[in-house]
C-alpha cells in the first residue's frame, strides 16, 4: 500500500500568520500557532516556524520571541500586466514578490505618509483619503508633485514655474494657482496608496 506525502502547506500557513499579524501587530506564540493552523501538536508549529526562519520570513529574538523580517511583508507580483482597456488572457502567474516599502520607499528615514484631503489634485489621480508617500526634501524640480508649506499650512500641488517664479498648480480646474510670496518645500510625493 502506497503512502501519499502530505502536501506542503507552508505558503498557506504563512498567509494565515500574515493575516494574524495584520490584525494583532505581533506574531502568535507556538501554542496559538497550533490553534490557529489546526495543528494537533505544538511540535508542528515549531517545525513550521523553523522552515519559515530558514526561508527568511521570520527571525527569533534572543528572548525567543518571533519577529517578522522584511521578506514577511513581501506580496506576490504577477508577471502579467492587467489591461485597463481590452481584456487579456487570464493566468495565475504570481512569481516574484516585492514589499510595498521596497517599491515605494527609497529613503525610509526621510519618508512619511500623509493623508490627502480635498480635491485639488484629482487630475493627477490623487484623491481625498489617499495616503501620499512623501520623501522629505527641501528642494524639488518643476513638474514634481510636492507637499509645500504656505502660510503655515500644508498643501499638495504640482510645482511649476511662472515668469521665473515657482508657483503651486492644482490638478483640478476648479482651484486656482497658488503664487506664494514665500514657498517652503516639505517634500516630494513619490507615490500614493489607496484603499477601496
Amino acid at each position: 500500500m502506497a503512502v501519499m506525502a502530505r502536501p506542503n502547506l507552508d505558503h498557506e500557513h504563512l498567509g494565515a500568520l500574515q493575516d494574524y499579524y495584520a490584525q494583532q501587530r505581533f506574531l502568535p506564540s507556538y501554542s496559538k500557532i497550533s490553534e490557529l493552523l489546526g495543528f494537533r501538536a505544538k511540535n508542528a508549529a515549531f517545525a513550521l516556524m523553523a522552515r519559515l526562519r530558514l526561508a527568511g520570513y521570520i527571525r527569533q529574538l534572543p528572548d525567543k520571541r518571533l519577529q517578522p523580517t522584511t521578506r514577511f511583508f513581501e506580496r506576490p507580483l504577477a508577471q502579467s500586466k492587467v489591461a485597463a482597456g481590452f481584456p487579456s488572457p487570464a493566468s495565475d502567474d504570481l512569481q516574484d514578490s516585492i514589499s510595498i516599502d521596497e517599491h515605494l520607499v527609497r529613503h525610509p528615514s526621510r519618508t512619511v505618509l500623509v493623508t490627502v484631503k480635498g480635491e485639488s489634485m484629482i487630475g493627477a489621480g490623487i484623491l481625498p483619503g489617499d495616503m501620499a508617500v512623501v520623501e522629505k526634501r527641501h528642494a524639488a524640480n518643476a513638474g514634481d508633485i510636492v507637499v509645500a508649506i504656505v502660510d503655515n499650512e500644508f498643501t499638495i500641488k504640482r510645482l511649476a514655474r511662472e515668469r521665473g517664479r515657482f508657483v503651486l498648480k492644482p490638478e483640478n480646474p476648479a482651484f486656482e494657482v497658488i503664487r506664494p510670496a514665500e514657498l517652503e518645500i516639505f517634500g516630494v510625493v513619490v507615490g500614493t496608496v489607496r484603499k477601496y
